[in-house]
């Protein structure tokens, strides 16, 4: 599943689905919140894909709390009180002696962790029901008990954490791929119940979902439609703590910025056990599965779920959307900690105490809700997925682009966007801290002064950079004229230079990743209330920590930079931010490009090592 094969390749996996949930405010367990959420799933069927068979799905599963009137009344041993235990959902090998060989490596390890192991469950399954492509990829599916003695809620959630997180990595060491060992949940508050289905067959699959006392006060669905990606058990959503409806077209950029900060990521929380989180990110999983990584380290290290979420996928917040100074402040401070996990996206999360929904900042998919006054609130990629007497609805409505939905089981109440935003933005003085520390170069992005070049050396640059007559004809004449770049197709038909026959800039070899689904092409010009090319560039500090110095970065309006804007920053005296040049020049005679590169890596190193904040 995770390996390059033929012309595919894991790093094109996306999904776009249908997500909902169903919840009781008051947090009440009842078995009908379940039935529910059954009935949601199967009323968004016709959103998730069917296989070449016909039968078997792209995925489905439901996020619920730990049913534990329903455990305590089937399992052989005795479980602590709620919340005071961990559950787990294991994927194993269906082969007898590898499931015993995966049950025994996870038993030894919550052992050396310091938890007592209480015991396995094999969950029952009606595979019978499914398409012949889910049962030959079905896995062995195992709930495990785990009591962790003298940990609250908070710091068991926590613990079991950082548990599954070395069981993943045990199982690599031990060259167990997903398909031979995968955690579908460890918590002490939530658990997964997941596969290959198209809706329908997921209660039948799982007879578990029909004992009357198998109870949850919130039922998150999801029906996968996977676009680009191959199927598969343990890609089948809801994950950990979300579920989405889209998919992140900033993913690679992601990915390798999570890769580069775990260098420096540090925790009271986790103390010297945060090393074992490491590596944060899977990089086999889909994107949504990575966004769920990132998702539970934020939530779990020390920021509040709502927060850790309006991080990761930020509102409009330029300067000519109608914000309050606080929430626009918040927004950038956290734009110089972290970048946006960018992309058209509705995304349903939990964690037990708390359940809610949120949209991306265009609004590209759909998400709405009913509030009845009996106490639940029903949220949906769509409209009629339950059907409630209109008399018992209090409040119907859709999320806005960017704006969020939050139902506080806990305090029992529902909680809108404004309140949200305006709790979290003012959790810190994010505003005080921006104005003292952020960095605006004077001078920057002014008009250019002019370029002094002769035709001879203008033709020169002009055949060294590879300009074609096309290029002049097609993209600079109408530039120069029109002062606004031309509207062109949004396809590529030329052939990739690995193939040409003719000479090509480096540049050349490197393709645009991007998924183009929207017509006409969204950019910061026609879209600039939803979209910004502002960014922050320098030191970044730890992830999990916040402090004035976090924001202590130069704030660019735009990424292109004129020649006069870096001469302007070669010579800036900017108290703790120096700035060092690299030469890129290389002799082909000395080194090849591959050790020029490294050498101009460790040296970029060196420089950052010596304290310069901009190369």
């Amino acid at each position: 599943m995770d390996k390059a094969k033929g012309l595919y390749d894991a790093h094109y996996e996306h999904d776009s689905c249908g997500v909902g949930f169903v919840v009781n405010v008051n947090g009440f367990r009842e078995h009908g919140i379940v039935e529910d959420g059954i009935t949601i799933l199967c009323n968004l069927e016709h959103r998730g894909a069917v296989g070449g068979d016909l039968k078997t799905g792209d995925g489905a599963g439901m996020l619920l709390a730990i049913p534990h009137e329903f455990f305590t009344s089937i399992l052989p041993f005795t479980l602590p009180e709620p919340g005071s235990y961990g559950a787990g959902m294991f994927f194993f090998p269906e082969d007898g002696k590898k499931a015993a060989e995966a049950r025994s490596f996870t038993e030894v390890l919550v052992k050396e962790r310091g938890a007592e192991f209480l015991g396995w469950r094999e969950v029952p399954v009606e595979p019978q029901c499914l398409g012949e492509l889910a049962r030959e990829n079905m896995p062995g599916i195992w709930q495990a008990f785990i009591k962790v003695p003298g940990k609250t809620s908070d710091t068991l959630e926590r613990f079991l954490y950082l548990l599954r997180k070395c069981l993943e990595s045990g199982a690599a060491e031990r060259g167990w791929d997903m398909l031979s060992y995968y955690v579908s949940s460890l918590s002490c508050a939530t658990i997964v119940y997941k596969g290959m289905f198209v809706a329908p067959q997921f209660p039948t699959f799982f007879p578990d979902l029909k004992h009357p006392e198998f109870k949850s006060p919130f039922s998150l669905v999801h029906q996968r439609y996977s676009t680009n990606t191959f199927p598969s058990w343990p890609l089948a959503q809801p994950f950990r703590r979300m579920a989405h409806n889209g998919e992140i077209n900033t993913i690679r950029r992601n990915v390798n910025n999570m890769n580069a900060r775990e260098s420096h990521i540090a925790s009271g929380l986790f103390g010297e056990d945060i090393k074992k989180l490491l590596p944060i990110v899977n990089p086999h999983l889909s994107d949504s599965a990575i966004f769920d990584n990132v998702f539970e380290l934020l939530s779990l290290g020390g920021r509040s779920l709502e927060h850790s979420m309006v991080m990761m996928v930020p509102e409009a917040f330029g300067s000519k959307f109608h914000i309050s100074e606080d929430k626009r402040a918040f927004f950038e401070y956290h734009a110089a900690i972290m970048e946006p996990w960018d992309g058209p996206a509705a995304i349903a999360f939990a964690d037990g105490r708390k359940i809610g929904a949120i949209l991306d900042r265009n609004g590209l998919r759909p998400s709405r809700y009913v509030i009845t006054k009996s106490g639940r609130v029903v949220l949906a990629s769509e409209v009629g997925v339950l059907d409630i007497d209109p008399a018992d609805v209090r409040e119907k409505g859709r999320l806005a682009p960017g704006k969020m939905l939050l139902v506080d089981m806990a305090e029992g109440r529902v909680i809108k966007d404004n309140e949200i935003k305006s709790r979290v933005s003012r959790r810190k003085p994010y505003r005080r801290w921006l104005e003292a520390n952020r960095i605006e170069a004077k001078g920057l992005f002014q008009e250019p002064g002019p370029v002094s070049s002769n035709l001879e050396d203008l033709i020169n640059r002009q055949v060294a950079f590879g300009y074609t007559a096309e290029d002049i004809k097609s993209i600079i004449l109408p530039m120069v004229r029109n002062a606004q770049e031309p509207l062109g197709s949004m396809g590529n038909d030329e052939a990739v230079s690995v193939l040409s026959d003719r000479p090509q800039l480096l540049y050349n070899y490197f393709r645009q990743l991007f998924a183009q689904v929207t017509n006409p092409p969204i950019d910061p010009y026609r879209e600039s209330l939803v979209m910004s090319l502002m960014s922050f560039i320098g030191r970044e500090r730890n992830l999990l920590d916040e402090t004035p110095e976090h924001c202590r970065q130069l704030k660019l309006h735009h990424p292109v930079l004129t020649n006069d804007d870096i001469d302007r920053l070669k010579i800036s005296e900017i108290p703790g931010f120096t700035v060092c040049s690299l030469s890129i020049l290389y002799r082909p005679s000395e080194h090849n490009m591959e050790t020029a590169l490294r050498n101009l890596c460790v040296t970029a190193e060196e420089k950052i090592n010596e304290g310069h904040s901009l190369i």
